[in-house]
Parts: structure tokens; sequence; C-alpha cells
């Protein structure tokens, strides 16, 4: 359900979590899930994630196209499409309240990880690859964001900025087009909220295109942290306002 106060605030923090999620790695959905949580029930929230981030992967793919890596793209991108299928069809029995509790643990719990364990790295391999893709997908399909669990998984493969931001764009939309599919049959995407479709289109590009910019000029590292902080305490407004609702 649409709430009043659905505006042009959440148009820009949309735009805000883009540029972040470009510049940080971990991909918009993890700043525009709870953000959008405020203002719609978390079942339209996963559907406007969704179609937003259709939109959003093909800037990505556009604005960063020459370093695609295909190998990673085939490892990691099918087991992650296959699993967040499943995830998106066990979405539809949960309660949202239940899935806006796992949202901001899961939040609270990757970056709280990130942070103490600034130097973790997975190791580089094809079962690893696999691993990262069916738990990065079935968490996009069940919570709406998975990019976390896939950015930590990417980076064990050493990549370039460039490679990275366009082959974990490819993949994720691979993945959001498939759960599209899933919510729009689950009865997530409403009519209500497609007035706002095109917006978030523009945003996802200008965003990206923005983010694109500053990548080149911040030291990854050091927004990355900043990133997670951010993330911590989306976290736990998340969880506590899920709490005592």
């Amino acid at each position: 359900m649409l709430r009043e106060n659905f505006s042009f605030i959440f148009l820009l923090l949309a735009l805000i979590a883009e540029i972040v999620g470009t510049i940080g790695g971990f991909g918009s959905s993890v700043f525009f899930v709870p953000i959008a949580n405020f203002y719609l029930d978390f079942e339209s929230v996963l559907g406007l994630t969704a179609l937003f981030h259709v939109a959003s992967n093909l800037s990505k793919i556009a604005q960063f196209k020459k370093g695609l890596n295909k190998k990673l793209v085939i490892q990691l991108g099918v087991p992650a499409v296959l699993f967040v299928i499943i995830g998106g069809i066990l979405a539809k029995y949960f309660s949202g309240i239940y899935l806006e509790i796992a949202l901001g643990v899961f939040l609270i719990s990757i970056s709280l990880l990130f942070l103490i364990k600034q130097n973790l790295v997975i190791k580089q391999g094809k079962v690893q690859a696999i691993t990262g893709g069916v738990l990065s997908g079935f968490l996009a399909g069940l919570l709406g964001t998975g990019g976390a669990v896939r950015g930590l998984t990417m980076a064990a493969f050493n990549l370039e900025k460039s490679v990275f931001v366009a082959t974990s764009a490819a993949i994720d939309f691979a993945v959001d087009f498939s759960r599209s599919i899933v919510y729009a049959f689950n009865g997530f995407i409403q009519k209500e909220i497609l007035i706002y479709v095109p917006f978030l289109v523009i945003i996802g590009w200008v965003g990206t295109m923005i983010g694109k910019k500053i990548l080149y000029k911040i030291p990854q590292e050091n927004f990355k942290k900043m990133s997670l902080l951010l993330i911590l305490g989306i976290g736990i407004v998340t969880f506590i306002r899920a709490i005592l609702s």
C-alpha cells in the first residue's frame, strides 16, 4: 500500500542509494530496500526494488560494458538466478514483518562482519563462486538484497573496479529480471507503484553515472567503510522498527 509521504524525498534517497551502491560495490538494494520499507509495505518493496534494479543494472552494463568477466557471470550468475526464483516464491509464504526483522538482522550481521573482518576474503574457485551465487540469489529473492554476499564472493577474484561493477551488474540484472516475474505472480507489483518506475529508471542511470565518476576519485576502501557504517545504522533502525510495529 502506498503511503502519503511517498514522494520527492523518497526519490532523492533512491538516487543516493544508487550512487553509494555503485561506489561501495554492494549494489543499491542494500540501501534501497530498507529506505523503501519506510514508505511501502514489504511485499511492494520487493516488487519495486526488482523493477528498479532491472533498469539500474542495464545502465551499469552500458556504462561499464568493457569490463565484463563472462566466466564469472556464468559461475555466479546461473545459481543466483535459480535460487532467486526459490527465494522469491518462498517470500510469499512469510509475513512481511518477519521478513523485515530478517532483513534488519542480515544488514546488521553483514555490516559488522565486514567492519570487524576488514581483510576477510573468500578463496578463489568455482565452488566458492557457485556457493556465493546460491546464497546471494536466495537472499535477493527472499529479502530483496543479496549484493553484499555477491560482493564478498567477487572480491576473491581481485577484479579491477570497472570489471567488478560490470560483472556484478550483469549477474544482478539476470537475478532481478527473474525475480520480477516471480514477484508479479506473487502479487507484489501493484499498479500504485508503477508510476514511480520511470523516475527510478532515470535515477538508476544518473546515479550510476555519478557513482562512476566518484568511483575513480575516492579510495574504494575508505568509502566502503563509510557505506558499511551506514548499512549498520539502517539495519538497526529496520530491526527496531519491525520489532516495535
